[in-house]
């Protein structure tokens, strides 16, 4: 298929649901969005929720299970939003939001609610989030995210990037996306020449499973590295995804063989409707002691909450250190006098 399904209708005409359940999937549509790509659709080797690509991207009737702890904002973006497109969490550093479109809709996204129908911010608007980034001098790096913003052309792209490396005061550009890793066609000669710029750029691409580490994807990040970008992770604990420490080591050793850096791994977020997805921290923690025992430091991601209500991001792995005594990565307790 050279196009994305962009309903259920759509991917009971390919055979991964039935047509009773994409009847079925109508409530859901109207709350959330469907897209899959045509590099997702590829991936998906079982039409089952048992399948890694397929549970992250079909949609389902528990997206409907909303329970009384969850919430439309679960990160608190909005108590942070200072002009349009613009959410200031933390002193020395912003979001600019340019778009909510995504290349694909996940099941669990944390702003489930507003992405694939919010519109792009117009050229007055991206005006004004540039005058507030100009006119608070702490901010000294700025995160393009969304919804995608790989999803925007070259040309807005490249305009956004020059804009901001005109404000004195800043040093660092990353950008948050899912594309290289389910669009990785957009990895063009014309794309890299918009990345350039005189200010320090990062990509943090959005991945959970080694399966999404298809050729065409790993292909596509070896010409990011080529170019000079330096590339880092982020991953969601997800149930039924990659909620077992043999999973993400395979991960995550791909990703640094490819050079990815593990960044960060996310407690899962309690947005709308994805309870089905959501493990606790104590089966979070388990797993990143597992981890600690058998990877490199190189391949370790952070394991981090990010607080509900907008009060950012904190580090929730297990603890090694008690009173008068460490513990060793197999949880074995030794005597330590600090």
């Amino acid at each position: 298929m050279s196009r994305p399904a962009t309903s259920a209708k759509a991917l009971a005409g390919l055979e991964l649901i039935s047509e009773r359940e994409a009847a079925g999937l109508q409530e859901v549509e109207a709350k959330f969005s469907t897209r899959l790509s045509p590099e997702v659709l590829r991936q998906i080797k079982t039409a089952s929720f048992d399948d890694p690509i397929f549970r992250q991207y079909v949609p389902s009737r528990e997206e409907l299970d909303i329970r009384a702890d969850e919430l439309a904002d679960p990160i608190g973006d909005t108590p942070h939003a200072k002009v349009k497109g613009i959410i200031h969490r933390y002193p020395d550093r912003l979001l600019l939001t340019p778009t909510h479109t995504c290349q694909v809709y996940c099941r669990f996204c944390f702003r489930r609610e507003k992405v694939g129908s919010a519109p792009t911010l117009t050229k007055t608007e991206l005006e004004a989030a540039y005058a507030y980034i100009a006119a608070h001098p702490e901010v000294k790096e700025v995160i393009l995210t969304g919804g995608d913003p790989l999803v925007l052309s070259d040309r807005r792209l490249a305009d956004i990037i020059g804009q901001l490396a005109k404000i004195k005061h800043l040093s660092v550009i990353r950008i948050h996306t899912r594309v290289p890793l389910v669009q990785p066609e957009r990895i063009t000669r014309e794309l890299l020449k918009a990345l350039k710029t005189k200010l320090a750029l990062y990509m943090v691409i959005h991945v959970n499973h080694a399966a999404e580490l298809s050729k065409p994807v790993l292909a596509g990040l070896a010409k990011l590295n080529k170019a000079g970008i330096p590339l880092l992770s982020q991953s969601v604990l997800l149930k039924g995804v990659n909620n077992d420490p043999e999973i993400l080591a395979t991960l995550f050793r791909a990703l640094i063989a490819n050079r990815v850096t593990p960044y960060y791994l996310h407690h899962p977020d309690k947005a709308e409707g994805t309870g089905h997805f959501r493990v606790s921290i104590k089966e979070g923690q388990a797993i990143m002691r597992a981890l600690r025992g058998k990877l490199s430091g190189l391949a370790q991601p952070t394991y981090v909450l990010d607080v509900p209500g907008g009060f950012g991001k904190v580090p929730i792995g297990p603890n090694y250190v008690g009173e008068n005594e460490i513990a060793d990565p197999t949880g074995r307790r030794h005597r330590y006098q600090d």
